[in-house]
């Protein structure tokens, strides 16, 4: 039987579509003003009668009201989540939570340069089963029962003195645990934000922020980003404009870009945040993976305006789900109880795993093992990378990411898609930044870069896309942007 083709949409079936999209994103929240007829239709290029139609549509699907005099409103009831009208639509195939379904999906048949956790050789596996088998020996071991509500205390004193190392001073009863630092930024955003405020992020960073958020029915807003840190004058302009209740950042060794904040850009981001009250979350997330530490907003503020969080899934194993927040003081005992309300607790198996790992030397000896294998990885992955045509934006100072432009013409979503044909899952930077600044960059994972399939198969998709859809060399420039990522 033959296929019956499907008719395009029509341009009122369009205008609605993008409207829905809009309010299923979070970007239009009830009781928000929809633009003019007038407004709308010169910004889609249609009739003003066409406009008129798609929201009259709207209304009678009730996802939209007309108020007499005033104009049209997005109803009243919240409609349900949508992720995939998360970030930028590039389609369902690539949207920003594209690289966890496909690298957490693959096989070992698969080439996984894109994903973000290192190779499963690279962890101590025997290590994790030494210590699992210490804790079922012990006999005053917890295996059965509910966490303290702030977490396992000696972890908790474990973490705080691993802070005071990066210069952050936190007693053990400002550190809460939590099961990762997802779910650290997810608690942190029910305690501070209302529906509708405003959230500042680094353009480009990591894509499952933007999930987040949205599903917390913030309004995003992104911060270009520089090598070293978030374009100032950017920032300034947005913190005056916007007045956003936080900034989430990654201080050290930054996802996607491997960047580090500079001692002088750290300084004036608090001056700046605390001109126009705002506060910080500083995912730590990577900074184990410095030899030295650098600069940590925590550390310079003392607590005060910033809030740190962490956990050891990136550098010990996904699997042992055990995260941390530090804060100040007042803000504790709230957030614990939103913590119990949300959760019950974190789990005390994993807390008391990890306090064992880093206190037998494990922690310490794999890091070490770690950062050399990635200080050995570097420089042959961006040699290889390099010669299939693509450019480091910079060459970071350790960790494991690369964030690299694709040759002219080239948009990261058709690389990836051609990719993923071939058995290649490749990150793509759309999925990363909510403007169209990172549509040329791919970020590369150096410890997953060794397969000697990945190179061929890399060149494939390039080519492929190259010959089959050349796009305007230009594409997603923004002209005047200091960091062009």
């Amino acid at each position: 039987m033959k296929a019956v083709p499907q008719s395009a949409p029509t341009l009122v079936e369009t205008v609605a579509a993008v409207i829905t999209e809009r309010i299923d994103g979070r970007q239009l929240m009830p009781g928000a003003r929809l633009p003019s007829v007038r407004a709308f239709a010169e910004a889609m290029g249609v009739s003003k009668s066409t406009v008129v139609e798609a929201y009259d549509r709207l209304g009678a699907e009730g996802a939209i009201v007309a108020r007499r005099g005033s104009g049209f409103y997005v109803a009243g009831k919240l409609r349900p989540l949508c992720l995939k009208a998360v970030g930028p639509q590039l389609d369902r195939a690539v949207d920003p939570l594209w690289i966890t379904r496909q690298s957490m999906q693959a096989g070992s048949d698969l080439v996984m340069p894109g994903s973000g956790w290192l190779p499963p050789a690279w962890m101590p596996d025997e290590a994790v089963r030494r210590g699992l088998r210490q804790l079922a020996r012990g006999a005053e071991a917890n295996l059965v029962a509910h966490d303290q509500p702030l977490g396992f205390p000696p972890l908790r004193a474990q973490i705080a003195r691993r802070l005071a190392e990066k210069g952050v001073e936190a007693g053990a009863d400002q550190v809460v645990l939590v099961d990762s630092a997802t779910q650290a930024l997810d608690l942190l955003c029910r305690f501070l934000l209302e529906p509708g405020d405003t959230v500042l992020v680094d353009d480009p960073c990591y894509f499952n922020y933007h999930a987040l958020l949205r599903a917390q029915r913030a309004r995003i807003l992104g911060v270009p980003l520089t090598p070293n840190g978030p374009d100032l004058a950017a920032f300034a302009t947005l913190l005056a404009e916007h007045r956003p209740r936080f900034y989430v950042i990654n201080s050290a060794l930054q996802n996607p870009t491997g960047s580090t904040l500079s001692p002088a850009v750290a300084h004036r981001i608090l001056k700046l945040a605390e001109a126009h009250d705002t506060l910080i979350i500083e995912d730590d997330i990577f900074g184990d993976f410095e030899s030295e530490p650098s600069p940590r907003l925590a550390g310079f503020d003392g607590l005060e305006r910033v809030i740190q969080i962490g956990s050891f899934s990136k550098t010990l194993s996904a699997a042992i789900r055990c995260g941390f927040i530090a804060l100040r003081d007042d803000w504790v005992e709230p957030l614990v109880d939103l913590k119990l309300a949300m959760s019950l607790g974190n789990s005390h198996l994993s807390a008391s795993l990890m306090h064992c790992l880093l206190t037998d030397g494990t922690y310490r000896r794999h890091l070490a093992d770690v950062r050399e294998k990635l200080g050995r990885a570097m420089a042959p992955a961006l040699r290889q990378l390099e010669g299939c045509g693509l450019k480091a934006w910079l060459e970071p100072s350790g960790g494991f990411f690369l964030w690299m432009r694709l040759p002219d013409g080239l948009d990261s979503a058709d690389v990836a898609r051609c990719a993923l044909a071939r058995g290649l899952v490749l990150a793509p930077g759309g999925a990363f930044s909510p403007s169209s600044l990172s549509n040329r960059f791919l970020r590369f994972n150096v410890a997953q870069c060794a397969d000697p399939r990945m190179v061929p198969l890399l060149k494939a998709a390039l080519a492929e896309c190259a010959a089959v859809r050349p796009l305007p060399a230009t594409r997603g420039h923004v002209p005047g942007a200091s960091s062009d990522v």
